[in-house]
């Protein structure tokens, strides 16, 4: 989720992150969820949003902006961080199945 709204910076809202979830794994994902976890991420700090009253075009219905916080960012940069120290010395060559996939 932190990734998606990385990749969508202050264009994300529960819509455009669920698209980009499932375009970059491949797997569907329940909107019931994404408001759900932006929901915990917003009470935990480490997002934030904002209402953007809806004009004409979408028949006044407002849509609710999301971005990372400066706390979000550095999860996010911690997260980067330990899954690098996990992978560092990992030989995939050596894992069954070898390193194709």
């Amino acid at each position: 989720m932190l990734l998606a709204l990385a990749h969508l910076g202050k264009d994300a809202y529960g819509m455009t992150v669920r698209r980009a979830i499932e375009s970059r794994t491949g797997r569907d994902v329940a909107i019931g969820a994404v408001y759900g976890t932006l929901d915990r991420l917003e009470r935990k700090g480490l997002v934030e949003s904002r209402l953007d009253e809806g004009g004409s075009e979408r028949s006044g219905r407002a849509r609710r902006f999301v971005e990372l916080t400066r706390e979000g960012a550095d999860a996010l940069r911690r997260s980067r961080a330990m899954h690098d120290r996990m992978w560092r010395g990992v030989d995939l060559g050596s894992l069954p199945g070898g390193g194709a996939r």
